[in-house]
């Protein structure tokens, strides 16, 4: 079957058969339901309301929760120096709320790792990770490799990019998670619709978030349509979630992780947390064309498990075509892009000896 022949069935599929092969455990409500707008109204913060740091060691301890941060970096010693400092002083060295600070890099050509590790964060690279499994290219590789490396029973994720780095990105999304136990999974978001000076920041997310993630979201799992930004790369999660879902390597990684985790769990396992400013380089439209094919490709592979398999043998494309132009002269360029993924960790057997899990 062809992939467009899919996705013509796919949308005249009849939704309103309960054994619908779309259907899935959880209750998907229309945008402004009840449901929605009780999980906006509980579950969405501004980052001020944990800025008790004294308060959210005293929770951590009293349950004996281990927290590591992970920064993910290829080619960030630009900003990777300031981010350990501001980091590490405020949330080590002065209140123990993070028990490790680790980049796990890409393979840099810079002076990334060496900066970070004169900075005290320990350096893993992600190549030497898990060897047995060998080596993939790509930040969700990193992020899937850290739940390997690192010790916490909270692990936070936080871009090595950003310029105006922040104790309140790190404590702000630990926060939830510390004091509320049914949250899973806490997403970070940068802009609220609020009247500040005169001045209104607007609400949502990026080019890609507005264009691609929101009205595949409102197609599909309306409910996820309540995070601001869900491709941010600030987020927190447990470890025992963590592990039992798979990991795409690359671009894909922020779509699956809310998908999978929903799926599981429903809506009441996340909350989201207002950062207020997060500045960044932006990428180029042809960076997120390539971006947003990645993406796509992860989103239909879960879609591919409510049909049974039905894309498994459709013929996906792996070729995405943009133009350039040359001295007036329109040439199509293809990228090979292959979303490809890792098993949920608790499939590697290395990770359940070092964690002591039986099978």
């Amino acid at each position: 079957m062809k992939f467009k022949d899919i996705i013509t069935n796919l949308t005249k599929h009849d939704h309103s058969n309960k054994d619908s092969l779309l259907h899935t455990k959880h209750t998907i409500n229309k945008p402004g339901s009840r449901t929605m707008k009780e999980w906006l109204s509980s579950r969405t913060f501004h980052h001020s309301s944990f800025d008790n740091i004294k308060e959210l060691l005293a929770i951590k301890e009293k349950k004996g929760q281990k927290i590591s941060l992970c920064l993910p970096t290829l080619n960030e010693e630009k900003t990777i120096g300031k981010e350990i400092i501001t980091l590490k002083s405020e949330l080590m060295n002065r209140y123990p709320l993070l028990d490790e600070l680790a980049i796990i890099d890409s393979g840099s050509t810079d002076k990334t790792c060496e900066i970070a590790a004169s900075f005290g964060a320990d350096v893993y690279v992600s190549r030497d990770i898990l060897p047995s499994v060998g080596e993939k290219k790509g930040k969700g590789e990193n992020l899937w490799k850290a739940i390997y490396q690192l010790k916490g029973d909270i692990i936070v994720y936080i871009d090595a990019d950003i310029a105006n780095i922040r104790p309140h990105f790190a404590y702000g999304l630990i926060g939830p998670m510390l004091m509320y136990d049914e949250v899973k999974y806490v997403k970070a978001f940068y802009d609220r619709p609020l009247n500040i000076s005169n001045t209104v920041r607007i609400a949502g997310g990026g080019r890609v978030t507005e264009i691609l993630i929101r009205p595949l979201f409102s197609l599909f799992f309306p409910e996820l349509t309540a995070f601001i930004q869900p491709l941010s790369g600030e987020y927190a999660a447990r470890r025992d979630v963590l592990e039992k879902i798979p990991f795409p390597i690359g671009y894909g990684v922020e779509t699956s992780h809310l998908i999978d985790i929903y799926d599981e769990y429903g809506l009441k396992a996340f909350a989201q947390v207002d950062l207020n400013q997060r500045i960044h380089r932006n990428q180029t439209t042809h960076q997120l064309g390539k971006m947003s094919f990645g993406i796509l490709q992860s989103f239909f592979n879960r879609i591919d498990k409510r049909l049974g398999g039905a894309f498994s043998n459709a013929e996906m494309e792996k070729i995405f075509r943009q133009f350039t132009c040359k001295d007036g002269v329109y040439e199509q360029v293809e990228h090979i892009i292959c979303e490809e993924e890792r098993p949920p960790m608790l499939e590697i057997p290395e990770y359940r000896e070092k964690f002591h899990i039986q099978k």
